[in-house]
């Protein structure tokens, strides 16, 4: 156990982790590297270029004649999946700390510190990109000092294009980072991190063990579902997985034992054996808490199950993906799913669409409210149809973030109009170092939630970093904007929003869904109304025939009376007329500001 070391490696977006772990995976002769970020194995994380899942390799490295065990975890950096970061932190006893030396510290950097000093994690800080023209690994240092309070020497200079310093963080990761501490003679616990489905094989469980030893054909307990299995093969976790007849305290491996059903396996459950059994689960796990809500519905009604099952596939590799059965009149069954953003929102439909072949209908992302009424009884709510009756509401409260920003000087102008705009309120303004600022807003989740990091990343050129959290509900002026369609409402185009938006959003939803909807042989009337007012009307006009084209003469009332045939007939057609909605039309809100 004193040769094993479990760490993992935590950065803001882009600042190359996932280069740094080619070059430790070379230098330690785990694989060949054959093309750039070996572990990023999912087609959509190659072509996006970001770390989207945790991925778990162990890695053998010899030091002064010993060999060495090294379990390492590369993280995603996107504030979207810090749920993956989480629990990879707690599966590690030290993290290394990586800032891009062009770039400096950053929110999500800060972000990911503070949860790994939370668990109490060995903090090694690596500089990358030391070998870049620009690079400023002197002003970087200057921040990371500020930042951890270590010693200059402390900090290792390194390239993951290079190679340069990756021997120096091999071993500061053997002599820096403390074996995993642990009885290998206690009754078995092992706590699951992850999970994948097979399907040939069914579910395989990823796990640290923190007590005990586990050996296939052991018959073996998950101590929160109560479910038993026989332990059929375990393993470690390579490129592949490679099976092993032992496996003691502080390893990370697999284990598979023909599980077929996703809802028995929970991410933050433990294993223990049957014949000698723990009776405590490991503490520690949080448990997620989805920030953004939308309506997630099938193409064909007939297709409802094989969407509940491929939600519960991707679940299992996705922990931070919560899904409960809603129906709407609109669209029919469906889920309501809970996400941590909008990248994940379109990363699950994305995945939903290329490894299940689901083809959905995503409605507008909104967030959950508390409605508290006249009679003091107070509700969450996710979706805008659900709400009450406004004559029955006390008042609403909405989820507020704490919003940190680090920017450049330039940029403080623009930034600030933005988040004022979208009804922030400034914390406080800070220099970091030289011309780096950080700022503070308390904002409320659902004005970021559609395109704020877009405008965000469009006005600072990329300059600025962005990280949250949440902050807790706060009272606000809140109404629930309805769209109508020849009278009849969309719930899956409701929304809530502030009253003083209510107008203008209602009048540009109006304006984009005009330009949209195709044209009927009737008129639709395209209408927002905030309770029983109307705010704003648009119309698609209807398709006619030129039914004066065969009347080339003659008096004036043969034209009148084709016309008035034609247009009894078309007040017919509108009685029965029904509108079909595209499905960008759903997706219209989201790019009203085109």
């Amino acid at each position: 156990m004193k040769n094993i070391r479990n760490f993992c490696i935590i950065a803001h977006i882009d600042h190359g982790k996932s280069t740094l772990a080619d070059r430790l995976l070379e230098y330690t002769n785990t694989i060949k590297v054959t093309e750039g970020q070996m572990l990023d194995d999912m087609d959509l994380e190659k072509e996006r270029g970001i770390t989207i899942k945790s991925h778990a390799i162990q890695m053998e490295y010899t030091l002064d004649g010993e060999v060495y065990t090294l379990n390492l975890i590369d993280t995603p950096g996107h504030v979207d999946f810090s749920y993956e970061v989480s629990r990879s932190i707690a599966a590690c006893e030290g993290a290394l700390l990586v800032v891009d030396a062009t770039q400096g510290v950053q929110a999500q950097t800060i972000s990911n510190l503070y949860m790994a000093i939370d668990h109490d994690l060995e903090i090694i800080p690596v500089i990358n990109k030391c070998d870049m023209p620009n690079a400023m690994p002197e002003e970087v240092a200057d921040e990371i000092i500020d930042l951890l309070g270590c010693k200059r020497e402390e900090i290792i200079e390194a390239s993951g294009k290079t190679g340069q310093g990756v021997e120096d963080i091999l071993k500061a990761v053997i002599e820096r980072i403390p074996c995993p501490k642990g009885d290998p003679d206690a009754p078995l616990q092992a706590l699951i991190f992850d999970s994948v489905f097979n399907s040939y094989r069914g579910i395989i469980a990823y796990f640290k063990i923190v007590n005990g030893v586990m050996r296939p054909g052991e018959k073996v307990r998950f101590i929160n579902t109560k479910k038993e299995y026989l332990a059929e093969e375990i393993g470690v976790l390579k490129m592949d997985m490679i099976p092993r007849k032992e496996l003691r305290t502080g390893n990370v491996g697999y284990i598979v034992s023909g599980i077929k059903n996703a809802v028995e396996v929970k991410v933050g459950d433990t294993i223990t054996t049957i014949a000698n059994p723990s009776t405590q689960a490991i503490a520690g796990f949080q448990e997620v808490k989805p920030m953004v809500f939308a309506g997630v519905y099938p193409i064909e009604a007939d297709d409802y199950e094989n969407l509940r099952t491929s939600l519960e596939k991707l679940q299992l590799n996705d922990a931070s993906l919560t899904f409960q059965h809603e129906s709407s009149a609109a669209l029919g069954f469906g889920f309501r799913c809970g996400f941590l953003g909008l990248l994940h929102m379109e990363i699950v439909q994305e995945r939903l669409d290329r490894e299940f072949n689901m083809n959905v209908i995503t409605t507008v992302p909104n967030v959950s409210y508390m409605i508290y009424d006249k009679h003091g009884g107070a509700m969450e709510v996710h979706n805008p149809s659900s709400m009450p009756d406004p004559t029955l509401i006390e008042h609403v409260e909405e989820p507020y973030i704490s919003a940190t920003i680090i920017t450049t000087a330039t940029y403080i102008g623009p930034i600030m109009t933005l988040c004022l705009s979208k009804r922030g309120e400034l914390v406080k303004q800070e220099f970091i170092t030289g011309n780096r600022v950080e700022i503070q807003f308390l904002m409320p989740l659902g004005e970021i939630v559609i395109d704020f990091y877009d405008k965000l990343k469009s006005i600072s050129r990329g300059y600025a970093s962005f990280d949250y959290h949440n902050a807790g509900f706060r009272q606000s002026k809140l109404v629930k904007l309805d769209i109508l369609l020849n009278g009849e409402s969309v719930d899956a185009l409701s929304t809530l929003t502030h009253v003083d938006n209510a107008v203008t959003l209602g009048r540009r939803m109006c304006e984009r869904l005009k330009d949209l909807l195709p044209r009927q042989q009737f008129d639709i009337a395209i209408q927002a109304a905030i309770g029983g007012k109307i705010v704003a009307r648009e119309t698609v006009k209807q398709v006619r025939k030129d039914v004066l084209a065969k009347c080339y003469g003659g008096d004036v009332s043969r034209k009148r009376k084709l016309l008035e045939k034609q247009k009894a007939g078309k007040k017919r057609m509108k009685q029965i007329g029904n509108v079909q909605v595209p499905q960008k039309a759903f997706l219209a809100v989201l790019k009203l500001d085109d």
